[in-house]
């Protein structure tokens, strides 16, 4: 069998570091962007190697087309891509939405909507039976956000989310026939850095009471379901939001 090779962006921390990891694990080539932090994409890539699979890292920022088509001419050169995960995303600056400033917004727009539809058409691009490939999936990182709304915190990001839920449901109709299967996880109130990121390193302490199971979640439980729609398990799936929110 031809050996899987999925590319995963924003993948040297939180989701996308245990998502490459584990991806690694069940056999899988990696294939990890990032854009800024080389040290620790390396660490990310010298685990896949540990486990017997090739690993690469790519810089890119992924609001640019440019750095989009460069990463995805290294993964050409790398194998021949056959899943993606389009993980990716920014939140900006927490504030109430009347205070957030054009530039700010317009940036997780970039990144979270923009560049991941970009990410999206190469990859289709790519595995598309009608364009020569031979078929794939596609994973999206939507946000509980989108359902919640985040408000006084992160609205923009939240309909930022809302834009990839559409387009997870769009795009997984009009490429049903063509091969491939796009679906999407929805995380909740998950433990990683993107929290700091927002100015709020203290938010999983004060959020997690509002989830009915009492916790935050962990990057690896994501990677668990991110992994099953990637596999042949769920191989009749597509078009789905996977909500992994413990209940919020």
């Amino acid at each position: 069998m031809d050996k899987k090779i999925v590319l995963i962006t924003g993948g040297s921390r939180g989701i996308g570091a245990a998502t490459a990891r584990l991806a690694a694990r069940q056999g899988y080539d990696v294939a990890i962007n990032y854009v800024g932090n080389e040290k620790a994409a390396n660490e990310v890539v010298a685990d896949v190697e540990k486990s017997n699979a090739r690993g690469i890292a790519i810089k890119g920022d992924m609001a640019s087309e440019t750095d989009i088509l460069r990463m995805f001419d290294a993964v050409d050169k790398f194998g021949k891509l056959t899943h993606v995960v389009n993980n990716a995303g920014i939140i900006g600056n927490s504030s109430k939405f009347a205070d957030a400033p054009a530039d700010m917004m317009r940036r997780v727009v970039d990144v979270n909507v923009t560049g991941a539809m970009i990410v999206a058409r190469e990859a289709v691009r790519r595995l598309s039976t009608a364009r020569g490939g031979k078929g794939g999936a596609i994973v999206n990182l939507g946000s509980m956000a989108s359902f919640l709304g985040a408000p006084g915190e992160f609205v923009w990001y939240a309909a930022s989310k809302g834009a990839v839920d559409t387009l997870t449901i769009g795009l997984s109709k009009e490429v049903a026939g063509e091969g491939i299967r796009v679906n999407a996880v929805a995380p909740g109130l998950i433990d990683t850095e993107i929290h700091a990121s927002g100015g709020q390193p203290d938010r999983i302490a004060k959020m997690q009471s509002s989830v009915p199971m009492g916790r935050a979640g962990k990057a690896e439980e994501i990677a668990d379901a991110i992994l099953y729609l990637l596999s042949e398990q769920a191989s009749y799936v597509t078009g789905t939001i996977m909500r992994i929110s413990g209940g919020r």
